[in-house]
């Protein structure tokens, strides 16, 4: 039986409509930025925290919007499953890589969901969801 992880996702968009993919030191897979939730923390405060931490952007919890639950292999771990909780938001500012974050990139959604290196919770919901699939 896989591990379960429980994490909280943002799905950050520009204005032109061009979703945030970022890639943890040390793994191949894009994903959205966010991370696991700390015991007895809120996915919502889990969301705005990790974003704080890894891109140095500051959301308030009236800025993001809850986009439901979605359960699925984790990207980087192999007999892991994560149960993730979705966040959306959109931004001017210009996110500045922290913490364990190693590369980030701006991509039109189409272009992301043609990429091999992006994580399933991408390939499967957020893409699919923004292009309308």
């Amino acid at each position: 039986m896989p591990k379960i992880l429980t994490i909280a996702a943002l799905q950050l968009l520009d204005p032109s409509g061009r979703i945030l993919l970022v890639r943890k030191e040390g793994t191949s897979m894009f994903m959205q930025p966010g991370g696991k939730l700390e015991p007895g923390e809120s996915p919502m405060a889990a969301v705005l925290r990790e974003v704080q931490e890894e891109l140095d952007l500051v959301f308030t919890s009236g800025q993001v919007t809850s986009m439901g639950m979605w359960k699925g292999p984790a990207a980087n771990e192999a007999d892991t499953d994560i149960h993730a909780h979705l966040f959306a938001t959109r931004t001017r500012e210009t996110p500045r890589i922290q913490a364990e974050i190693e590369q980030m990139l701006w991509l039109d959604p189409a272009a992301a969901l043609a990429r091999t290196d992006i994580a399933p919770l991408l390939r499967e919901k957020v893409l699919p969801d923004l292009l309308g699939l």
